[in-house]
């Protein structure tokens, strides 16, 4: 490898540690925390036609750039199980090593009194941290006493509607001027986007190809996101660490 390209691979290394090293820091003085909590009811259509209203929160906060409106650093549903009177909740936490909340929630579904939620990975990075997966969803099964993580394959094949609203933050004035979200609203609102996989549940993968585009792998080395293996990156993040 020539001096030259040796050089330019450092510059464009040191580049992607600044911009995702330093927002692992609160203290590098480029992002700020701070926001409100805001509320509403939404109406679920669930697989079986019936509907069920859930109460729906988030919180802004985690770093962003100064300019910027905050993330959404938690999101909460709060819903009860039919049959059962069982008041559940899901909540989408804040983790710093993504500097927001890890999830978008998708979609609740419940079978036999056993609630399902599909959520997709917020962004990039938490899509690394969650393994990349392919369809790009994290699905959770309440056990009785908690939420667990379960494949794809193990969701029920009945359950095929994305039918929670996806883009909360977007849509904030809409969704907090109704005293209900309706599951037409629901419908009507994801409509907008243009993703497949907010389209219905998919089963089947995306190209590689496209999901490559989307988000480019990364792994987490020593509290930065750097490419897998990168030697360059890891000697720089080690010295910054002496």
């Amino acid at each position: 490898m020539s001096n030259g390209h040796l050089l330019l691979r450092v510059l464009k290394t040191i580049g992607l540690i600044l911009t995702l090293g330093v927002s692992m820091s609160a203290g590098a003085g480029l992002f700020g925390f701070g926001g409100n909590t805001v509320s509403w009811k939404e109406e679920v259509l669930l697989h079986d036609g019936s509907k069920l209203i859930v109460k729906r929160s988030q919180s802004y906060g985690g770093r962003h750039e100064i300019g910027q409106t905050p993330p959404i650093k938690e999101q909460e549903i709060t819903f009860t199980v039919p049959s059962t009177n069982k008041t559940l909740t899901f909540k989408s936490e804040y983790s710093e090593d993504i500097g927001r909340a890890n999830f978008k929630l998708l979609a609740l579904h419940i079978l036999n009194n056993t609630p399902y939620i599909v959520v997709t990975p917020n962004l990039c990075l938490s899509y690394n941290k969650w393994g990349r997966p392919n369809p790009p969803y994290v699905i959770f099964k309440n056990d009785g006493k908690k939420w667990q993580r379960i494949t794809l394959q193990e969701l029920p094949t009945e359950f095929r509607e994305i039918n929670l609203v996806i883009n909360t933050k977007g849509e904030e004035k809409i969704i907090t001027a109704q005293s209900i979200i309706t599951a037409e609203l629901v419908r009507k609102l994801n409509g907008e986007l243009e993703q497949p996989e907010y389209k219905t549940i998919l089963r089947v993968p995306l190209p590689k190809g496209q999901i490559d585009e989307m988000c480019e792998e990364r792994v987490l080395y020593k509290g930065s996101w750097i490419l897998p293996n990168d030697p360059i990156a890891r000697a720089f993040i080690d010295q910054q660490k002496k």
